[in-house]
């Protein structure tokens, strides 16, 4: 006999919001900590923006958030076809970290660089992958000797995901030399556009020389593939600002 409620259901509260170098979830690389030059803050919103909340959270370096994919369709399906795999393989939902998932929970672990408590209280995080807007509901401390294990198989998704080289017209250069971030907004670009923000089908096409914008921080980076025989390179055409609609 089953002693589970079938129709218990739960409401979860946003403890805050993100606000990050992503305006756009195009582009935004598909797990944590592989743009480190990616920076955001997580703005705690009332009652929970107390700073007992958070009292002894400068103690430890990375955290778990707890968030929902609030751009994500409420429907789900049983199976997925998780990028990694070239987009055309499925598997169960379950077995993947895809954002159409049944509750659109979601899980990042992110490096907390500073708390801010002098207006309520706001997280600044490093190597986020979430979009500006992005609902937290919790946020739990990494404990690395708890949560770290080495020798755990990884299914489908064994090491870290392969870069392509990217490349920046001198155009792109001139732009980032005129802003005061260049030096991070160029670290910025290069690891994002390095992870390949293509459709999967549109990376098997080397014949294609389309142009490609991901938006990051408050400028729109055009980009465009490069075949130099089999190697496949990303460059830079331009960077150019842009105005929130």
């Amino acid at each position: 006999m089953d002693d589970a409620p079938n129709s218990e259901h739960f409401t979860l509260t946003p403890i805050g919001h993100v606000v990050s170098d992503y305006p756009d979830k195009f582009g935004i690389p598909r797990q944590p900590g592989l743009a480190p030059a990616a920076n955001a803050k997580l703005v705690f919103i009332a009652p929970y923006n107390d700073p007992l909340a958070v009292r002894g959270l400068e103690e430890f370096s990375h955290l778990w958030l707890s968030f929902i994919f609030h751009q994500s369709p409420d429907r789900w399906s049983p199976l997925v076809r998780p990028p990694r795999l070239g987009g055309n393989t499925k598997v169960g939902v379950f077995a993947s970290r895809s954002t159409h998932r049944p509750n659109r929970l979601g899980l990042s672990l992110v490096k907390l660089i500073g708390i801010d408590t002098q207006q309520g209280v706001a997280l600044q995080l490093q190597g986020c992958d979430l979009v500006s807007g992005t609902p937290v509901v919790d946020i739990k401390p990494y404990l690395p000797w708890a949560e770290s294990q080495p020798n755990a198989q990884a299914g489908f998704a064994p090491q870290t995901p392969p870069r392509v080289a990217v490349t920046f017209h001198p155009a792109a250069l001139d732009t980032l030399t005129q802003r005061q971030d260049g030096a991070t907004l160029h670290a910025l670009i290069e690891q994002v556009v390095s992870q390949d923000p293509r459709p999967a089908y549109k990376q098997k096409d080397k014949a294609s020389d389309r142009l490609y914008g991901v938006r990051l921080r408050d400028v729109d980076v055009k980009f465009c593939p490069r075949q130099t025989g089999e190697a496949t390179t990303l460059e830079v055409m331009a960077i150019e600002p842009y105005t929130k609609q």
